[in-house]
């Protein structure tokens, strides 16, 4: 029984091992990820190199003018340059990310579950106008729904005329369960008095402040009430093609 439990053991602790060796560390992690968005974006690599150069430049300036020793500012320059870098990675890949999902069905949702903190974003659409018997959803209207301190923020994408109804039905819904939250309603898309879907985000977070984070927990359970699109689509259908999540139907 000893050797028995004594095997367990030492089984247990190799499978953490192996689960401790996989587990990339933050280089491999930075190195993954400008691999990943090196394939979007080709010349990622140089701008990093130039933004770099540029803070090497202006430290050893600044060190030459008040040190008289441009070649020792090396030192505090390198933890910049390595910032510049990263600031432009990270900017070059919402870029990049926002320029794949452009045009694509579910783009609106995608971006706006890039949005962390504070908001409660539906990682699905909560309504769908899907006009054929195929259930192809790359030409249907749909709206996404996301609640923060602004009130209600509802995004719609597809074929204008049907996305103004859906957005009008679903505003309507809100007002209904939340009287007095402002609700916003916003058409992603490259129309006029659309919003890019680059600029969707932006356009979000710069709302202003309407309602506490008090306030935002009572909304929400109420929203969770609302029929959502489960209630109109069969079960498994998503308009990002993926398989329906039901614990984010549910709400979060």
């Amino acid at each position: 029984m000893a050797l028995r439990k004594k095997k367990t053991e030492e089984q247990a602790h190799g499978r953490g091992s192996d689960k401790a060796a996989k587990a990339p560390g933050r280089i491999a992690q930075i190195r993954q990820g400008y691999t990943a968005i090196r394939r979007l974006d080709p010349n990622v690599g140089w701008f990093m190199l130039l933004a770099a150069l540029l803070v090497l430049l202006v430290v050893m300036l600044v060190g030459w003018l008040w040190l008289g020793r441009p070649f020792f500012s090396i030192i505090f320059a390198l933890p910049l340059m390595m910032l510049a870098a990263m600031l432009v990675l990270n900017r070059r890949a919402n870029n990049a990310m926002y320029a794949a999902l452009d045009g694509k069905a579910g783009a609106a949702g995608a971006a706006l579950t890039s949005i962390q903190r504070g908001w409660y974003i539906s990682q699905e659409p909560v309504a769908a106008d899907v006009q054929n018997r195929q259930m192809d959803f790359s030409n249907a209207a749909v709206v996404f729904r996301a609640l923060g301190r602004p009130g209600v923020v509802l995004v719609g994408e597809g074929p204008k005329p049907r996305v103004n109804r859906l957005l009008e039905a679903e505003r309507k819904k809100v007002s209904r369960v939340a009287p007095g939250v402002p609700v916003h309603l916003i058409v992603a898309g490259d129309g006029e008095g659309d919003v890019p879907i680059r600029k969707l985000v932006r356009t979000v977070q710069r709302l202003k402040p309407a309602i506490t984070k008090a306030e935002m927990a009572v909304v929400n359970k109420r929203l969770k009430s609302l029929p959502g699109i489960r209630d109109a689509v069969p079960a498994g259908i998503d308009p990002t093609r993926v398989r329906m999540n039901r614990k984010a139907l549910r709400g979060r």
